[in-house]
């Protein structure tokens, strides 16, 4: 790969999740904050990354992967996205609101997977050359924090401006990508390879039975974190705080590097444990934790966050990887994704919401003007540990000798 491809993949990348960092981290607060949305409705909002999640693979599969060039389809997907994104920002009432931002994650979500396939075809060695390029998106997640902090645009609907224009930006900058023609053009369409299906004999074996299982209920107390902290640092009277949110990703830098080290001492099993344990401590950190001489326990937990993604979910990846054999590997880390970032983080989306709405707390008015964040924190701890202790009993691995 030359060196003007390199640039312009990691351009791509850095774009591409400044874009979604621009208003994920953030929207809680708008929501529950400026629009007055229950805790439920903000949950459901959430939530539509996972119901696309659950869609893109049908999309990419039946459409992209067969009859466009990737780089035409990323342009159109977020010149789209550029236009529905505005329009969201305008939107005051749930209904259309909710609508029209399902909508945008219906396109946004299969831009995921199309980014890293349109660079694995332009490397001639994806294992060495895609972290580097990959790390932009990290960055530009960071970025977008950053930015949307110095504006002081997380309570109001500026945020979804920021993505619109970054958006429209991305869809303009696609265009100068290198062609990269459909990877499966002239293959016949098989729904089973779309959804994954060859995987599912995997799920013969106890272990990867239970390791999915595990996966998707953890996920469910997962949501929590991404729905409400940043609404939880606004009310607590922190500033800055996507800024201050974007530590985690800076935390999920480092311990990517640092991984090998823990694999050779750890393992599979006891890397997936220790990813376990550490949302149900940073859950509890949450819970007491606050803005004045406790604000130690806000940091940490944030910080851990490169524990709680990297040792979890890169780790699982991992070891569907090692489980898989060539022929059913795609179709296992797709399974997996689908299990995990689509149906377990939609129902976690949901259960959040609930919980947030039964621990409001209403002025003279009855309108819902603060929460009690310890009783919040403390259910999906509690789902965290619980998953924990199960996985700890049932699942087995046996790890390879070097």
């Amino acid at each position: 790969m030359n060196l003007q491809t390199r640039l312009k993949l990691s351009v791509m990348m850095f774009l591409q999740y400044f874009i979604w960092g621009a208003w994920y981290v953030t929207m809680g607060t708008y929501l529950l904050q400026t629009l007055q949305f229950s805790g439920q409705q903000s949950g459901l909002a959430y939530g539509t990354t996972a119901l696309a999640a659950m869609v893109s693979p049908f999309f990419v599969g039946m459409i992209a992967d067969r009859f466009f060039a990737t780089e035409r389809i990323l342009a159109t997907l977020h010149l789209v996205g550029a236009g529905l994104l505005f329009y969201v920002s305008t939107l005051t009432e749930f209904g259309s609101f909710y609508s029209v931002l399902l909508t945008y994650t219906l396109c946004f979500m299969p831009t995921l997977a199309l980014t890293n396939s349109l660079s694995f075809h332009q490397m001639t060695d994806p294992g060495k050359e895609f972290p580097g390029v990959r790390v932009l998106g990290t960055i530009g997640w960071i970025a977008a924090g950053v930015f949307i902090s110095t504006l002081g645009a997380e309570a109001i609907s500026l945020q979804f401006k920021v993505a619109a224009g970054a958006s429209a930006l991305m869809g303009l900058f696609c265009f100068t990508l290198p062609h990269t023609p459909p990877a499966k053009l002239g293959h016949k369409v098989q729904l089973r390879d779309i959804l994954g299906l060859d995987a599912l004999e995997l799920m013969k074996e106890k272990s990867f039975a239970i390791f999915v299982l595990g996966s998707f209920l953890v996920c469910i107390p997962l949501q929590f974190y991404y729905s409400f902290t940043n609404p939880f640092l606004n009310e607590l009277g922190m500033t800055n705080t996507a800024a201050i949110q974007s530590l985690g990703q800076v935390s999920e830098i480092g311990f990517m590097l640092i991984m090998p080290l823990f694999f050779v001492r750890l393992g599979v099993k006891n890397m997936l444990l220790v990813g376990m344990a550490a949302w149900a401590v940073r859950y509890v950190l949450f819970a007491y934790g606050d803005a004045g001489p406790g604000i130690w326990m806000l940091y940490v937990g944030i910080l851990l966050h490169g524990i709680c993604y990297d040792f979890f979910f890169v780790t699982g990846q991992i070891y569907v990887d090692k489980k898989a054999s060539l022929q059913i590997r795609a179709a296992a880390q797709g399974f997996i994704a689908f299990v995990t970032l689509g149906a377990g983080m939609f129902i976690g989306s949901y259960l959040s919401g609930m919980v947030l709405d039964s621990y409001a707390i209403a002025d003279a008015t009855g309108a819902a003007v603060r929460h009690n964040w310890y009783g919040v924190w403390m259910i999906p701890a509690a789902m965290a540990l619980g998953v924990l202790i199960l996985f700890a009993i049932f699942f087995t691995y046996k790890e390879e000798k070097a």
